[in-house]
């Protein structure tokens, strides 16, 4: 199956009410698992490369060609998006390898700088075909995701979507990235707000932290792309520490990744259900 624009994923899900899963791939196991879990649960989904996993691999190439060429053998519709990348440069390579949707953060830049920084990335990737995810507010993941202040303004998100022509908004809500624990307090009040002051297709970041009841009504809310990792890493690592616990001489890491990867994509295929139910 050729690959399916970011885009195209998430006007569908849209327009039916449903949620999309978006998660992190930070070798090719988790994408092999992300795509093995959309398989079992026949959801498209998107597969996401962190400027962090850049970083791990010191390249995005590698990873990046990797995950293209999972996408493009998956029997599921498949998108591969950047994720958080902070380096304009990064997301002009992320164009020229063929990503189709990028997410460029200058949330931590004041909002005059957001925008001026936001809108040149998107006049570049609009010009190549490529759709833009940008970031207003403080999602955070360094305590500051219930600071008073830092979550997302309805009225400033209609004015930067309009400044910038972003066409998808990420949001701060209530969640936090790299939670360990399902007890996010989000609040739907501000996700209904926001969903009737923009346009363009909301954003949910720090989404382990999140139940699958409230990602559930997330949705309602006005959510449609939702972002995972730490959940997945999590159930990546338990899945590895057991293995090794019960074979403690095991030598070849195809043995306790293939486990690892397994309970990755069972965790896959369960929250798309949960994002897009039948």
């Amino acid at each position: 199956m050729p690959l399916t624009p970011t885009d195209e994923i998430v006007r569908r899900a849209r327009a039916a009410g449903t949620g999309v899963g978006a998660f992190n791939v930070l070798q090719l196991e988790h994408a092999q698992a992300i795509v093995a879990g959309a398989e079992t649960a026949d959801r498209p989904v998107v597969l996401q490369i962190s400027e962090n996993t850049v970083r791990y691999h010191g390249a995005l190439e590698p990873v990046a060609l990797a995950s293209l060429a999972v996408a493009r053998a998956a029997k599921t519709p498949v998108a591969v998006h950047l994720d958080h990348a902070e380096n304009p440069d990064l997301v002009r390579e992320a164009v020229g390898l063929g990503l189709g949707s990028v997410m460029f953060d200058a949330s931590k830049l004041p909002y005059a700088e957001n925008v001026a920084a936001t809108r040149e990335v998107v006049e570049y990737c609009h010009q190549h075909g490529v759709w833009v995810e940008a970031e207003l507010g403080e999602v955070g993941g360094k305590g500051g995701a219930h600071t008073p202040g830092v979550r997302t303004d309805p009225e400033e998100a209609r004015a930067f979507v309009e400044a910038t022509g972003v066409d998808a908004l990420a949001v701060a809500v209530g969640s936090s990235h790299q939670m360990l624990t399902r007890d996010a307090v989000l609040d739907f009040d501000l996700i209904a707000r926001l969903r009737a002051a923009v346009a363009t297709p909301l954003v949910l970041h720090g989404s382990s932290g999140v139940s699958d009841a409230d990602l559930t009504a997330a949705i309602a809310a006005g959510m449609t792309k939702v972002n995972v990792s730490t959940h997945l890493n999590k159930a990546f690592t338990r899945a590895v520490r057991v293995h090794l616990a019960e074979h403690p001489d095991a030598v070849d890491p195809r043995h306790y990744l293939t486990p690892a990867r397994s309970a990755v994509a069972r965790e896959v295929a369960h929250l798309l259900t949960v994002l897009a139910p039948s």
